[in-house]
């Protein structure tokens, strides 16, 4: 089961946290990955040299034409994860004009370009895989985050809409949405005590998730076991939004 074997993914986003767990995970289950960064090539030959069969490539995603410049790297795909985003902690009537642009330019409309550019090549072989990493704060709004949240609001009403259109061409759809997770992004904000233990209260598990708890539902979703499966939002949370 879970045999990806000949299967090509590319994973945004993949040289720290929950991006370079689920491209791991998908090495070990036989795939050839691209470990993507966005500007330092180093960092992703860091990343890539720790998981088998995996190739370094860099794009900017808040650049346009980066799909054209990863799809030039890449080539057709069989899988494509889309968890590449950025955050702006602050107050929503402190975030200024450009971290709105930003976030969504890179969060949401890069998306689109990517799926726009991958897509067809999927429709061709009536085989494809395509996981969108959204947020808890889909449905559970972080009060500092406004617009990242809405961001991964809209991800997941597209990730429903093109599931909808895919689904004839053999292609899933499916978005995975995190809750607290210990990766890099959120260490600062984990280490001050209040938070933490703020962030544990509202969590039923009663702690942080680690970014392995994401790569069985990705698996799931990228392989042929998940065939049936489009359209989905999977919360990965410990109950965070309950």
């Amino acid at each position: 089961m879970f045999d990806l074997t000949g299967k090509k993914a590319l994973v945004t986003g993949s040289t720290q946290g929950i991006g370079f767990a689920i491209a791991k995970c998908l090495a070990e289950n036989g795939a050839s990955v691209f470990v993507h960064g966005a500007k330092n090539i180093d960092k992703c030959k860091d990343a890539a040299k720790m998981i088998k069969n995996a190739t370094p490539i860099i794009g900017d995603l808040s650049q346009e034409n980066c799909a054209k410049n990863l799809y030039r790297q890449t080539g057709g795909i069989d899988i494509l994860v889309l968890n590449a985003s950025v955050q702006f902690r602050k107050p929503w009537n402190e975030i200024t004009g450009e971290e709105f642009d930003e976030q969504v330019r890179v969060n949401l409309k890069s998306s689109l370009e990517l799926i726009q550019t991958y897509a067809p090549a999927m429709q061709k072989q009536k085989w494809g895989r395509i996981v969108t990493v959204g947020s808890v704060q889909q449905v559970k709004p972080h009060k500092d985050m406004a617009v990242y949240a809405a961001t991964k609001a809209a991800l997941m009403n597209l990730t429903i809409n093109l599931a909808k259109q895919l689904a004839p061409d053999g292609i899933t759809v499916n978005n995975i949405a995190p809750g607290v997770i210990a990766t890099p992004r959120n260490e600062a904000a984990l280490a001050v005590a209040e938070y933490r233990k703020l962030m544990l209260g509202g969590i039923p598990a009663g702690y942080e998730g680690k970014a392995e708890d994401c790569t069985g539902t990705a698996l799931l979703l990228c392989s042929e076991e998940g065939r049936y499966i489009t359209g989905m939002d999977i919360i990965v949370d410990g109950g965070m939004h309950l």
